[in-house]
């Protein structure tokens, strides 16, 4: 299998899995993705089926993934998977389990029984794995720079910490946290995590993290990599609880007649793109249902066709923070997909329109008036006010306590349901111990603390203030990264 860039020309030279693994952005700045998707027939999926019931996730993974990496042998890739997807890193041994939510006619898929308690950590413990099996086989070393709005760095540095050959350097918007997510991060004290918080929001420590990569001599001196979605390896682990869901909501013998439609909370746009693959894939999903904050900008373009990001004195801080985001990285390769995966039209579009007029429109293109019949798309909106009357209304009369960010799902899958036949499965994200101030608000209550993160808010903290700079965020890497280390 190998590997192309999002804005590539017709001459630009494929890559293989485990390059592109350490690279991260593609040098035209550009994101990687397989030269063609492959497939899964029917009788693949009914293997899936087999695997997941007898030998368990990490096995039904590596399955998934082998279709994608030629250059692990497959005993290494299915060791790699065990160590990723097990008990006791994962509270539950089904990993992503699948169940009913009473009361209702939907269902969740519980993404969240990873050391960190977010959906996150069913790509970074993955990623972790595959990031040392790399390194120490090529005998190298790699500096991580991201960007989180909330779970993605604490999933990061839990995957990474103490890993020979890695540094973690991990970009945070200033003040726009929960205490619980910011102590998951700054108490980790470990030699190679160095926190910082950014002047900005998270587009703007986004922004940072590419301008790194774009820099090609300071990424080569510090070889640079990331964990962010923007890594390829990210969205092929999501892939995977996308084949478990539809294998645990539909029953044996199941054929493409037998879809199941998800709804995803979405700011980066990383999580419903793994979903829009699997689909491409042929993993019968029906509507894949964008689910977004007060920050709509994903909303607003299924909606209209037209992409809009907002300044970073317009992205509103919100009580579900991590999906505070108005440029959605992973959008170019569901758009690069949409226009028949024309590299120079993806160019045009996110390298040149967006810098020139901050948007582009696609709403009078054959492309765009395809997009729901194609590709499944749809989406939907929620308010602060909408997320805290469905925690309160989920948890009367369903008896289970959803976060903010699972709110939002829930309260556009109610709005959309009608309109879709068949099972709807909610992609939860989080605990709600991450989000104790908005549960309280909404049910009068502290959400439950597992055993695991008791006293986390009352550790020692570490993190370096850092003012919206790339040269300040070079100078700072210069400083803290132990080369080879």
């Amino acid at each position: 299998m190998r590997y192309i860039s999002t804005r590539r020309g017709p001459d630009a030279p494929t890559r293989s899995f485990s390059d592109i693994l350490l690279e991260g952005l593609a040098p035209d700045g550009g994101l990687y993705l397989p030269e063609e998707y492959p497939t899964l027939s029917a009788s693949d999926l009914d293997e899936l089926r087999i695997v997941l019931r007898e030998e368990g996730y990490a096995a039904m993974a590596a399955g998934i993934i082998s279709l994608f990496v030629d250059d692990i042998p497959a005993d290494d890739l299915s060791a790699i998977t065990a160590r990723a997807y097990r008990t006791p890193a994962f509270s539950d041994p089904q990993i992503v389990p699948v169940d009913a939510l009473e009361g209702t006619d939907l269902h969740l898929a519980h993404l969240s029984n990873g050391p960190t308690a977010a959906f996150k950590d069913m790509a970074m413990q993955l990623l972790g794995e595959l990031f040392e099996y790399e390194l120490t086989r090529r005998g190298d070393w790699l500096t991580i720079v991201g960007a989180t709005s909330g779970d993605t760095g604490s999933s990061a540095e839990y995957a990474l910490r103490g890993r020979p050959g890695l540094s973690v350097v991990m970009l945070t918007p200033a003040g726009r946290m929960t205490a619980f997510q910011r102590a998951q991060m700054f108490s980790l004290l470990d030699d190679n995590i160095v926190n910082v918080a950014v002047d900005g929001v998270f587009d703007d420590c986004q922004d940072l993290v590419k301008a790194i990569n774009m820099d090609a001599d300071f990424k080569a001196t510090w070889h640079v990599g990331a964990v962010n979605s923007i890594n390829w390896a990210r969205l092929l682990a999501q892939v995977c609880y996308y084949v478990a869901t539809w294998l645990r909501v539909t029953e044996e013998g199941a054929d493409a007649s037998s879809e199941v439609s998800v709804v995803v909370p979405s700011g980066n746009f990383g999580n419903v793109c793994a979903a829009h693959i699997a689909r491409q894939m042929g993993v019968p999903l029906g509507t894949l249902v964008v689910a977004t904050n007060e920050n709509d900008v994903l909303d607003e373009f299924f909606r209209t066709g037209v992409y809009r990001p907002r300044s970073s004195a317009d992205t509103l801080a919100t009580s579900s923070p991590s999906m505070d985001i108005s440029k959605a990285s992973n959008f170019e390769r569901f758009i690069f997909d949409l226009l028949g995966r024309d590299g120079d039209a993806t160019r045009a579009l996110f390298d040149e329109a967006l810098a020139r007029d901050g948007s582009f429109d696609l709403s009078g293109t054959p492309e765009f008036a395809a997009l729901r019949d194609t590709y499944g798309f749809t989406s939907g909106t929620s308010t602060h006010a909408d997320r805290l009357a469905e925690i309160a209304r989920t948890e009367q009369e369903s008896g289970y306590l959803l976060d903010p960010h699972t709110a939002d799902g829930v309260h556009v899958a109610r709005a959309v349901r009608s309109q879709i036949e068949g099972p709807l499965v909610v992609m939860e994200t989080a605990l709600p111990v991450k989000f104790a101030d908005t549960i309280l608000e909404a049910t009068g209550h502290l959400p439950p603390v597992p055993e695991r993160f008791q006293g986390i808010e009352g550790r020692e903290e570490r993190v370096t203030p850092l003012a919206n700079s790339a040269e300040d965020l070079k100078a700072l890497i210069a400083e803290r990264v132990r080369p080879g280390a």
